[in-house]
C-alpha cells in the first residue's frame, strides 16, 4: 500500500474516532434546542428549555454550590500542589521516589472505591457528610492533577537561575517570588484549571459525600434523571460540557506537558 493510501486510511480513522466520541453529545445539544420535550422530528428551534432552565432555582442553587466548591478546591490544591512540586524539584531526600510514585494511584484508582473509602473515614473522623467533606475529597482527587502539571513545568527550569539569584543576595522567598513563580506560571495556570475541571466535573465523590438537599449539579443531574428526563437536563449538560471543554483546552494551551512546543 501507497503512503498516501495509508495517510488517507489514517485520517478516515481519525475522522471515525472523533465522530464515535462527540456524535452523542452533538445530538444531546441538537436536542437542547428542540421545541419538543420528546424529541420529536422534524426539529423545531427554540431556547423555552434553556429558559426554563433559568427559572429553576434548585438547579441554579447546585450550580452555584459547585462553582464555590470548585473555586476553594481549586485554590487549596493549586497552593498544596505548587509548593509540593516546588519542595520535591529543590530538595532530596529519603523517600522522595516512593512519594513520586505514589502521586499517580490516586489518579488510577476508581473513584467508586476512593468515595467509599473517604465516606468511612469522614465518619469514622466525626466530620460526616457536608460541604467541607465534599472540598476536602475535591482536594484530595484533584490534588496530583496540580502536582504532575507542576512538575513537568518544573522540568524544564535551569536550577543555575536559582543559584544566580542566591549568589546576588536574594532570599529564598525572594527567589521563589522573583524567578522561580514567574516561569512555573503556565503550569500553576494549568494545574489550577485542570483542579478546577476535576471539582465542578466531579460525581461520584460528590455522591457519597454530599449531604441529602445539598447537592452540587452533577449529583442534582443525576438525581432528576432518575425521577424522569426533561429537556432541561439537555441544556444544563451542554452548558456543563462547554465550560469543562473551554477549561481542558485552555489548560492543554498553557501546559507544556513536560516540555516547550
Amino acid at each position: 500500500m501507497s503512503g498516501a493510501f495509508l495517510k488517507r486510511l489514517g485520517r478516515l480513522w481519525l475522522i471515525l474516532i472523533l465522530v464515535f466520541l462527540y456524535a452523542p453529545i452533538a445530538v444531546m445539544a441538537f436536542m437542547s434546542f428542540n421545541a419538543s420535550p420528546f424529541y420529536q422530528l422534524p426539529f423545531e428551534f427554540s431556547t423555552n428549555w434553556y429558559g426554563r432552565l433559568a427559572g429553576n432555582a434548585e438547579i441554579i442553587d447546585s450550580a452555584a454550590r459547585s462553582v464555590f466548591i470548585a473555586i476553594v478546591t481549586t485554590i487549596i490544591a493549586t497552593t498544596l500542589g505548587t509548593a509540593a512540586s516546588v519542595g520535591l524539584f529543590r530538595f532530596e531526600f529519603a523517600g522522595k521516589r516512593f512519594l513520586q510514585v505514589m502521586l499517580f494511584p490516586p489518579i488510577a484508582i476508581p473513584w467508586l472505591i476512593t468515595g467509599t473509602a473517604m465516606l468511612i473515614f469522614f465518619f469514622g473522623i466525626g466530620l460526616g457528610r457536608g460541604t467541607p467533606s465534599v472540598i476536602v475529597g475535591h482536594v484530595a482527587l484533584a490534588l496530583p492533577y496540580v502536582i504532575v502539571v507542576v512538575s513537568a513545568r518544573l522540568a524544564t527550569f535551569d536550577a543555575t537561575l536559582e543559584e544566580a539569584a542566591r549568589s546576588l543576595g536574594a532570599g529564598a522567598w525572594t527567589v521563589t517570588r522573583r524567578v522561580t513563580l514567574p516561569w512555573i506560571a503556565p503550569g500553576i495556570i494549568a494545574g489550577a484549571l485542570f483542579a478546577f475541571a476535576v471539582s465542578f466535573d466531579q460525581f461520584v465523590v460528590s455522591y457519597f459525600l454530599s449531604e441529602p438537599g445539598d447537592s452540587t449539579l452533577p449529583v442534582l443531574i443525576y438525581t432528576s434523571i432518575r425521577k424522569g428526563f426533561t429537556p432541561e437536563i439537555n441544556a444544563v449538560s451542554t452548558i456543563i460540557i462547554c465550560i469543562s471543554m473551554a477549561v481542558m483546552l485552555i489548560a492543554a494551551r498553557f501546559s507544556k506537558f513536560g516540555g516547550e512546543r
